[in-house]
């Protein structure tokens, strides 16, 4: 199947960023959201970061601009039904994408694929609940989508074998390399990273190290570019606890209970950089430890 029209729910850091990278490879891409400003502020976000390409002569600026042509925001999710392949890429609660594939799948062509960037939800029982489980699958950016290179396919129970190699053949395009994943929770990525993260917020917890010791303690001793507890600021502690969440209940290990820490900080809507607070405090010149 030859894909040319995508369509992406959600327009946040994720939503964004899979927008950016696919109006750059050529594709029309349809930017879909509930909120006009969330849409405003994507599209500034994407012309800074395309902006920036441009400077470090990653592209050229008659190619940015004919990318930042092909975006079309739009708040309406039925007008996505054009689409060859839709990427939901909303927040990373089962419900709410269950609800926007409730919407989505009248509108649709019956040979449109539909997938989900979600990071750890299984991606058999959210195709179960469509009206094409054999074009269903999930296709997992990491963040920075501009700049990590992989991207995991992970197929459901029922995904067909051409859906897969039409997404493999995105990636491709992309410019990316694709990692097929099984669908087992959090698949592999975070099925490693997230219980790293949660076992240096129990190493705080518990008092072995501050936030900086344990930070400069992977970094310095592991080679990490980014700190553990400065990188679950990054991805956002609701999400992090969200797929701390999805491995504890789907493999029933208590290795993998979220640190109640971690629990208290969601609760207090202190989510890292996007709120200004979390294992840091970022609403100063320079980032500062919480605790």
């Amino acid at each position: 199947m030859d894909i040319e029209r995508v369509g992406i729910v959600g327009a946040g850091q994720m939503g964004n960023g899979i927008a950016h990278v696919m109006a750059v490879a050529g594709y029309e891409v349809l930017l879909n959201d509930l909120d006009r400003d969330t849409l405003e502020a994507a599209l500034e976000r994407i012309g800074r970061n395309m902006e920036r390409q441009v400077r470090k002569g990653g592209i050229a600026e008659a190619d940015k601009d004919a990318a930042l042509a092909r975006i079309t925001p739009t708040l309406e999710l039925a007008e996505l039904g054009g689409c060859d392949l839709v990427i939901e890429a909303a927040t990373e609660r089962e419900e709410v994408k269950q609800k926007i594939f409730d919407t989505l799948l009248p509108h649709l062509k019956p040979e449109t694929i539909l997938t989900s960037n979600t990071s750890s939800i299984s991606i058999t029982r959210l195709a179960s609940r469509t009206d094409r489980p054999e074009k269903f699958m999930g296709f997992h950016f990491m963040n920075p989508v501009p700049l990590m290179q992989l991207v995991e396919l992970i197929r459901g129970i029922a995904t067909d074998e051409e859906t897969f190699a039409a997404c493999r053949a995105v990636v491709d395009r992309l410019g990316k390399t694709a990692a097929s994943a099984e669908d087992f929770p959090a698949f592999i990525v975070n099925r490693i990273l997230m219980p790293m993260i949660n076992e240096a917020v129990y190493t705080l917890y518990e008092g072995v190290g501050s936030v900086q010791s344990i930070d400069q303690s992977m970094k310095l001793g592991a080679n990490h570019p980014m700190g553990p507890l400065e990188l679950a600021d990054f991805i956002g502690l609701d999400t992090c606890l969200a797929i701390m969440n999805v491995l504890h209940d789907g493999l029933a290990d208590t290795k993998y209970r979220p640190c109640p820490l971690l629990t208290k900080y969601v609760e207090a809507g202190w989510l890292g950089r996007k709120t200004g607070r979390g294992f840091y405090d970022y609403r100063g010149e320079a980032p500062v430890p919480t605790r």
